[in-house]
């Protein structure tokens, strides 16, 4: 029997790939704002048994504030947080996080937003050695635009804050981790394509229904060009 949220990436890929084709390969997530950012690794408390979770490290991060459909403000839209950080010799680290209620349950659920001081949570699972974990940036003192976009390098300069923090099912987040911006990119849409799947954190595996899904929509994104979420 066919995996259903499989094949149902697979249909959706279709429209992504008309929809990424017209806008330049981003099909979601078409405009957003890049910022340099450092991420401090403090560890989880109690620990995970996921060693990239629970060491204490400093990284300079890339992050990229979005709005999922591009639709135009005041209109609310599912926004996008992406971070990556890049290894030498080794495949960046890719965390996409979606706008998300905080809740044991609206956690799992996208929710549309026009502010982008909010819950961003991981709505794709990923299996590790503690079970099934799910990745959530908690703000802490941010100062974002409603739009993400038209931010210039001072205003942006400081404006993220958010706590890194890690759950095993619907049980309280664990901080493990300070992410906080240094300064905003020109041109602020810098070309920079992200994947979740291919590029997850050590020891966290891309699982379920949401992970499955995604795969196909993202390996049609690749074949429209460099740019992506």
């Amino acid at each position: 029997m066919p995996d259903l949220a499989e094949l149902a990436g697979k249909v959706v890929a279709v429209p992504l790939g008309a929809v990424a084709r017209y806008r330049r390969g981003r099909a979601m997530h078409p405009r957003g704002a890049v910022f340099d950012a450092v991420l401090e690794r403090t560890g989880a408390s109690p620990a995970t048994g996921v060693p990239w979770l629970d060491e204490a490290r400093t990284d300079r991060v890339v992050v990229r504030l979005s709005r999922g459909a591009g639709l135009p403000t005041p209109l609310p839209d599912v926004l996008g947080l992406a971070i990556r950080l890049d290894r030498d010799g080794d495949r960046p680290i890719d965390i996409l996080l979606s706008s998300t209620g905080q809740g044991s349950w609206s956690r799992l659920v996208p929710v549309p937003r026009v502010d982008a001081d909010g819950v961003y949570g991981s709505i794709m699972a990923y299996r590790s050695a503690a079970g099934a974990l799910r990745v959530a940036a908690l703000p802490v003192g941010s100062r974002v635009p409603s739009d993400p976009v038209p931010v210039s390098a001072a205003a942006a300069r400081g404006a993220l804050d958010f706590t890194l923090a890690v759950a095993a099912g619907r049980e309280p987040w664990r901080p493990f981790a300070r992410l906080r911006s240094t300064g905003a990119r020109e041109p602020l849409d810098v070309a920079i394509r992200f994947d979740a799947v291919r590029n997850p954190p050590p020891g966290l595996h891309p699982d379920g229904p949401m992970a499955r899904f995604r795969e196909p929509a993202y390996a049609t994104a690749r074949a429209q060009g460099p740019q992506g979420r």
